[in-house]
């Protein structure tokens, strides 16, 4: 199998786009809240990532896409590894809240002034009007790369990882033969 590339291809740029937002959910879901979510929906990207190939290859034959499938298997078990890491102990939410988001325990807001307002100019009470500069694209493809990054980095420590496990067992099989060989 040939190396992999350090740049994420095309079509991992586009699942990622896909699908980064409902694996934030689905992590938001199983962490209890979203301040770890992206933590373990970049590490399962990056497990996808990872396996990309062998995914692809699986998908021409099977002629169906598994790599939906793969990222929500790599969430959950991510998620677990997760939640058995922690000191104390996470509460998982069963169903999706009514606003589609996490679910958050009601607390009375206390009761207070607001602050007076602050004065602005007309140029930044008009800055509310105009579109936003970050383009949710370019989000996913910071995300994608990011995820191909780590990916590529676990692949390369797997590569050494069977180098020096074939070097040790050919030192080990030569030393078998010389103490085999007759003086």
């Amino acid at each position: 199998m040939p190396p992999m590339d350090e740049e994420p291809p095309r079509e991992f740029v586009a699942f990622v786009a896909v699908h980064l937002r409902a694996a934030q959910r689905e992590a938001a879901r199983l962490t209890g809240g979203p301040q770890h979510a992206h933590e373990i929906s970049g590490q399962a990207l990056a497990d996808v990532g990872l396996h990309w190939r062998r995914l692809a290859w699986w998908n021409r034959l099977s002629r169906r896409d598994g790599r939906p499938h793969y990222l929500d298997r790599r969430l959950a078990i991510r998620a677990r590894h997760w939640r058995a890491d922690q000191i104390y102990p996470v509460e998982v939410q069963v169903g999706p809240a009514a606003n589609g988001g996490p679910a958050r325990p009601h607390a009375p807001e206390p009761t207070r002034t607001p602050p007076p307002r602050p004065r602005s100019s007309v140029a930044l009470r008009k800055t509310a009007l105009l579109p936003p500069t970050m383009r949710a694209q370019r989000r996913c493809d910071a995300e994608a790369a990011i995820a191909w990054a780590d990916a590529y980095r676990r692949h390369r420590h797997h590569v050494y990882a069977r180098v020096t496990a074939t070097v040790v067992l050919m030192l080990v099989a030569a030393g078998h033969l010389v103490a085999a060989l007759p003086d």
